[in-house]
């Protein structure tokens, strides 16, 4: 079933495939497109007959993040939900959701596949945080999450940096739980979601929240916090000229401001 807003739900038996289709913006996502995002989610919730699900993107990549086009233009990314940033990040399903990233998830779609609880990722897929290169704040969980899944002085390097990572690395340090040859990413996340349903469906997801909550799933006082301590940040002058930079296709200007 293709959807209105970017956004593609494939059922496959009791999998739901949820794919970001803007390849021309290397599925970056704007408003309608976390929309959209949203009310995958909450089909997944929602239909008794779907127990687990996978996101991806098409055309050869998982996701840019936010579309800081349509950030400059309007002033804000509006890819937030009730779900937080990128109709997913703050209030993933309460079903498995595996990321099958191919190409780059950067940004918000690297956020994107931190929600995820699984990640299975092609071999010359690239993983990145680079919003400190615009002066702003990866507000979608992953400064969150990314100490959680990885050794601190990795995280903190990805962070700080904004560089991008290869899938093996991350695979060796379990952030990816499966590589495949480049292409094959939701192939092998088919068969890991097949080895997931050949269990109890209600078991899946008491086990899953379980899980979460050992791990230190995300709360309402952590997300706060984070916006508080980012406020300088998006508040400043350099916020803008970090945008403006990035339309205009050149190094930002920092003024420290």
């Amino acid at each position: 079933m293709a959807g209105d807003e970017g956004v593609r739900c494939d059922l496959h038996g009791h999998l739901l495939i949820v794919t970001i289709d803007r390849p021309r913006v290397r599925n970056a996502v704007d408003g309608p497109t976390a929309a959209a995002l949203h009310a995958a989610m909450d089909r997944i919730d929602g239909d008794r007959s779907i127990f687990a699900a996978i996101l991806t993107g098409a055309g050869g990549t998982f996701c840019a993040g936010a579309d800081l086009k349509a950030a400059a233009r309007d002033g804000q990314s509006g890819a937030v939900t009730d779900r937080g940033p990128f109709g997913l990040c703050r209030r993933p399903p309460l079903k498995p959701l595996i990321a099958a990233v191919e190409g780059h998830a950067v940004g918000g779609g690297f956020e994107m596949a931190l929600a995820c609880d699984l990640i299975v990722a092609a071999e010359d897929a690239r993983f990145a945080l680079p919003e400190v290169g615009r002066n702003l704040v990866a507000l979608g969980g992953g400064l969150l999450r990314l100490p959680r899944r990885l050794p601190y002085a990795l995280a903190a390097e990805m962070a700080l940096t904004g560089g991008m990572v290869a899938a093996a690395p991350l695979h060796r340090h379990g952030l990816v739980n499966r590589l495949s040859g480049p292409g094959g990413a939701l192939a092998a996340a088919r068969v890991l979601a097949g080895d997931m349903l050949a269990n109890g469906p209600t078991a899946l997801a008491a086990t899953l929240a379980i899980l979460r909550r050992a791990g230190g799933g995300m709360d309402d006082d952590a997300w706060q916090e984070q916006r508080r301590l980012a406020t300088p940040a998006l508040t400043a002058r350099d916020r803008a000229e970090g945008l403006r930079a990035f339309i205009e296709k050149r190094s930002p200007r920092w003024q420290g401001e």
